[in-house]
Parts: structure tokens; C-alpha cells; sequence
């Protein structure tokens, strides 16, 4: 099959990416390579997907076209986004790349002859401050961010109900692991760790318990929604793990690994931030055959390995 992946050199996008490659499906990417966050990093992640024979196409979903990119797509995974909770980032820049983004490209989506199946990748953030409920429950989303991407799932849910679009919705659950982008928890802990820096945590949130997924589960649920198409179409699925830690055992785990002990400077509390989230994966088991399995130890050192390989920088002790 031809897949399109958007947000392609973002750290969930780009092993998805990786993961059909590998399974032996042509795979272009797409990215507007944004300066959100280090472009260093992305930069680090087109180049590993060269290197595996994966061109990544470097277009604005919200301002360019691209219909040639998507011609005889057979599969459309739309991770593409403005991403998570920021008080400097405006509530238009949110419209902008969740909603219009989303918009355009199902516009040129719904042209594409013989497309299949098109996956829109929401978050457990549309949920609300406590994401423990099945996917029936009222989205009570408490942040810029989920109510731009409920908007989004929405609009192309519309796409199915009035045009026969074949869409499906993964919402995903705090995924963590190798290219998290560098303002979240993990990375952050990981990188002032190395660094001998102090890490600020929001009042309280050490106790937040969180539905902490690996991204390997996530490209696992991905494969099983294009493997499964016709029981796919119009449905949502959460994805994630349901065995829940909290962040102060996320930051401990991390103490065990490194061997380094974190330097906590605490700050208050964040607007917007979830206070729990716990996934109920009960019909992804059910429908998809979707079981996750890497324990947070496990995928810690696996993230803790790839920061030192590929973004550590020794200090120069000659």
C-alpha cells in the first residue's frame, strides 16, 4: 500500500513511518518542520528516515497544497498538529494547525481515488483534567489544546457521516519514548539530568497519574488499524496503556536508570494540565486485537539510551 504519514519527523509520526517501511509499504512523510521546538531535533529525525529510503516532504498542511503528494494514497495517518499545553503558543495558532490544517487536508483526502482508510490522531486531552472513561463519555476538554483537537476528530468524523470519507479516530494516551519533543515531562527530566540542571515540576502534578504509553504501543495500534480497514471506518479507539504510574514514579524509574539523582525546583501549578488519565482500551482489545506491553521501566531506558546517543553532548573534561 502508499501510505501518507503527516508530522512525519514528530516522535510519533516518524517511527509509524518507520514501522510500514519496515513491513514493506511505500511511505511518504510530511512535515512543515515547524520551530516549536528545536528543529535540531527534527532535523536528526528526517535524516534517520532518509537513511531507510523515506522521503519526507516538507509542505504547511495549512497553507499548501498537497494533493500531489497524497495522489494513489491508500492510507493517510494525520499526526500533523500543534501539540500540547503552552501558554505562550495562541489559541489561533491552535485553529490554525489543528483545525484549518485538518480541514485542507481532508479536502484533498476526500479527491483521492481509492483511498482506503484515513486515521486522525486525536489525544485523551479532549477527555477533560480526568481522562478515565470509555470512549461513549462527554468530552469536557480543559485546555486550547483539546478543544482544537475534538474540533478536529470532529470535523473529520463529518467527513464519514455526510461523504463517505473513510475515517477512523486514534485518541492517545501520554506517549512518551525515543524523539519526545523536548517540553515534555521525560525529555525534560532526562535532558536537565545530563545536564546537571534543575528541573521545574508544577505544583502537585507528582502526583498525577497518567496512562504512560510507549511509542512502541502506539505504532502497534496503527499497524492493526490499517490491517483491520472495514472494522475501522467511523469508529474511535483509545489507545494506550492501561496500567497507570504516576509522575513522581515516572521521575523515580528515571533516578534508577541514570543513577543521578533529579534536581526538583517547584513552580505552580499549570492551567489546563490533566489530573489523570487512565486508558480504557476495552473496545481497541476487542476490535483491533490491541494489547500493550512495554512497561515503563523498559521504555525509559530505551528513551534515557536514545537522549545519550543522539542529543547528549559530554562536556569536554581536556
Amino acid at each position: 500500500m502508499k501510505i501518507i504519514i503527516t508530522g512525519a519527523a514528530g516522535a510519533i509520526g516518524s517511527h509509524v513511518t518507520e514501522a510500514f517501511k519496515k513491513k514493506g509499504h511505500e511511505v511518504i512523510g510530511i512535515d512543515a518542520v515547524t520551530d516549536y521546538y528545536s528543529i535540531d531535533i527534527k532535523e536528526i529525525t528526517i535524516s534517520d528516515l532518509k537513511k531507510s529510503g523515506i522521503p519526507v516532504v516538507r509542505k504547511n498542511l495549512a497553507q499548501d497544497n498537497v494533493s500531489d503528494v497524497l495522489k494513489g494514497a491508500h492510507v493517510i495517518f494525520h499526526f500533523a498538529a500543534q501539540p500540547g499545553i503552552s501558554a505562550t503558543t495562541s489559541f489561533e495558532k491552535y485553529v490554525e494547525n489543528n483545525i484549518v490544517a485538518t480541514y485542507k487536508l481532508l479536502e484533498a483526502a476526500s479527491k483521492v481515488e481509492g483511498l482506503k482508510l484515513f486515521i486522525h490522531i486525536s489525544t485523551s486531552s479532549i477527555y477533560g483534567a480526568l481522562a478515565d472513561s470509555d470512549e461513549t463519555a462527554e468530552p469536557k476538554p480543559t485546555s486550547y489544546y483539546g478543544v482544537t483537537k475534538l474540533a478536529a476528530e470532529q470535523l473529520a468524523l463529518s467527513y464519514w457521516r455526510e461523504k463517505g470519507l473513510p475515517v477512523s479516530v486514534l485518541r492517545l494516551f501520554s506517549v512518551y519514548g525515543e524523539r519526545e519533543r523536548p517540553e515534555k515531562l521525560y525529555h525534560k527530566v532526562i535532558r536537565n539530568i545530563y545536564r546537571d540542571e534543575q528541573f521545574t515540576l508544577h505544583e502537585g502534578s507528582e502526583l498525577h497519574r497518567r496512562s504512560y504509553t510507549h511509542v512502541s504501543d502506539i505504532v502497534k495500534a496503527c499497524l492493526l488499524v490499517a490491517a483491520k480497514i472495514d472494522k475501522a471506518k467511523g469508529e474511535i479507539f483509545n489507545i494506550g496503556n492501561d496500567k497507570t504510574i504516576t509522575t513522581g514514579d515516572g521521575l523515580s524509574l528515571i533516578e534508577k536508570i541514570t543513577g543521578k539523582k533529579i534536581q526538583v525546583k517547584k513552580v505552580p501549578r499549570r492551567a489546563g494540565d490533566q489530573l489523570e488519565t487512565e486508558a480504557k482500551i476495552d473496545k481497541a482489545r476487542k476490535i483491533l486485537g490491541y494489547k500493550p506491553t512495554m512497561a515503563p521501566l523498559a521504555g525509559l531506558r530505551l528513551q534515557v539510551e536514545w537522549y545519550k546517543k543522539k542529543l547528549h553532548k559530554p562536556a569536554n573534561k581536556g
